[in-house]
């Protein structure tokens, strides 16, 4: 019997969520605003409370290294808007996300994330996944919400494995 498109895209997520809780379970609040070198995007407190990330509106070279506490929130804003456009919303701006911070509340918060997506995720029918989808990418690409989901997988995948290898350079440079 074929696999199901919602079935496997589901399946792929589950694997790839399964690798980010191996590394959000092992997290220490040190580990979110490490910078291993001195060029990096990290989460900064901003002038009113809160944090602001680093950010340039179009790609700086060299890329700059992202924190870990960049990448949770990078995670939490596309992730958010990801959400938005699969629930036909109104997708909130980037300086609507808001970073809970170093430590367990950005764990629960990735992990309501995770929840809410996977509700979503759920209720897709095979009409639902061939709804033209214009994020990430322009409305004029010609690509479906079954693309989004499948992007979502992917760029999940990425982040997840850069926090992994930060958090093992982390740890691999400690004094024992």
């Amino acid at each position: 019997m074929p696999a199901s498109v919602t079935g496997v895209l589901r399946w792929q997520f589950d694997l790839t969520w399964a690798l980010a809780e191996y590394h959000l379970d092992r997290l220490e609040p040190a580990d979110f605003l490490w910078e291993p070198t001195e060029l990096c995007w990290t989460m900064r407190p901003g002038p009113a409370g809160g944090w602001r990330p680093d950010w340039a509106d179009s790609e700086p070279d060299p890329v700059p290294v992202p924190t870990v506490a960049w990448l949770t929130w990078h995670i939490g804003w596309w992730w958010s808007v990801a959400a938005d456009h699969v629930r036909q919303r109104p997708a909130r701006g980037r300086d609507d996300i808001r970073w809970p911070g170093p430590g367990a509340e950005t764990v629960a918060w990735l992990r309501e994330l995770r929840a809410e997506w996977t509700d979503a995720l759920d209720g897709l029918t095979v009409a639902d996944l061939d709804r033209p989808s214009a994020y990430p990418w322009p409305p004029d690409a010609g690509l479906t919400v079954a693309h989004l989901v499948a992007w979502v997988n992917a760029e999940l995948m990425k982040n997840v494995a850069e926090i992994g290898q930060l958090r093992l350079l982390r740890a691999a440079g400690r004094p024992v």
